[in-house]
Parts: C-alpha cells; structure tokens; sequence
C-alpha cells in the first residue's frame, strides 16, 4: 500500500470518530481553548472557523479578539501558504474555499499562534490534516520568521496512533481538547 492510500485510510476513519464526537458534544468545547489563550493576551493570532464536524473555536476567539488581532485562514491557491485575514466577532463573512468562511474585506497580518484544525494527532504532536498541506507549508515560512506556537484543536476521539507522517509535516507544540491541554 502506498503513502497515499495509508493517509486516506488514516483520513477515513478519522473522519469517522470526529463525526461520533461531534454528534455527542455538548457545550463549553473550547473552554480549555480559552484558557491556554488568556496566557497569550495581545499576541496576533489565527483561528478558524468550523465546516463540517470540526469542534468549534469561536467562543475562544471571540474572547482573544478583545484583547488583540484575531484572524481566519485565507486560502490562496493550490500549492501556496495561507494567508490570515482579521477576524472580528459578528463580522461580515464570504464564502472561501472549501465552505469555509472568510471575512468580507480582507485585512491580511502574519499571526504568532496558529490555532490548526485537523482530522487526526498523536501522543507526539503528529498532525494529519485534509491533504493540502496548506498549514505545513505556513507553518514552515511563519517558523522560518520567527517563533510561531502551532495549536492543534480538535476532539478527544481524534487522537491516533501511528499516524502516516512525512518529513514535511509540521509539528503541533500543543493539543487542546474538550476535555483538556497536552504540550509536546
């Protein structure tokens, strides 16, 4: 089997767990979120905005962005680094590709805390995102510039094992869960 068909396998049934967690998750998922936040006050930072069955960062942004620059990820293009647009509480939103948002106006800053979606982590800070490799390739040009803390926020039920990495793949420094915070 190759690289390709072991990610996707990895992917599917990924998506199935976090699928599970979702339907079974109450209220309050980013708590955890918020608190590693309040420790970083004022620090430009990225989130994003759910599709699908992602757990919901919002509340935490929300709470972040009134104490300095919040954004979303702007995709660019096929091959190309996200770009990060400002994000405020009851902004006017587009749609982006991919069914996620994105603000209406762009207002491109390069943030220091990368709040990175995924479908599947491991004890070590391995990620398994959609495929793009969009948050590899930021995270890679951010960290070539300056420290850049890489949290990953996903459900409990996404944590694997043996995940399918590949050199390229960028490193989480933390993983933040419903039901609470792992450093690497």
């Amino acid at each position: 089997m190759q690289l390709s068909e072991i990610k996707a396998a990895a992917r599917k049934a990924a998506f199935a767990r976090r699928k599970q967690a979702f339907e079974a998750a109450g209220p309050g998922q980013s708590a955890h979120l918020s608190a590693v936040l309040a420790g970083y006050r004022g620090v430009p930072l990225s989130g994003f905005l759910p599709i699908r069955t992602e757990i919901d960062p919002v509340p935490a942004m929300a709470e972040a962005a009134a104490h300095g620059p919040v954004g979303v990820p702007v995709i660019q293009g096929a091959g190309q680094a996200l770009k990060f647009s400002r994000w405020e509480p009851e902004a006017r939103l587009r749609d982006g590709p991919f069914g996620a948002a994105v603000p209406l106006v762009d207002d491109f800053f390069e943030p220091e805390i990368l709040i990175v979606p995924l479908v599947a982590f491991d004890a070590r800070g391995g990620r398994l995102g959609y495929g793009g490799g969009f948050y590899d390739r930021t995270l890679e040009r951010l960290r070539g510039k300056r420290a850049t803390l890489a949290i990953g926020f996903a459900f409990d039920a996404q944590e694997a094992e043996n995940l399918p990495l590949e050199p390229t793949d960028q490193p989480l420094d933390m993983i933040v869960t419903e039901s609470g915070v792992r450093g690497f």
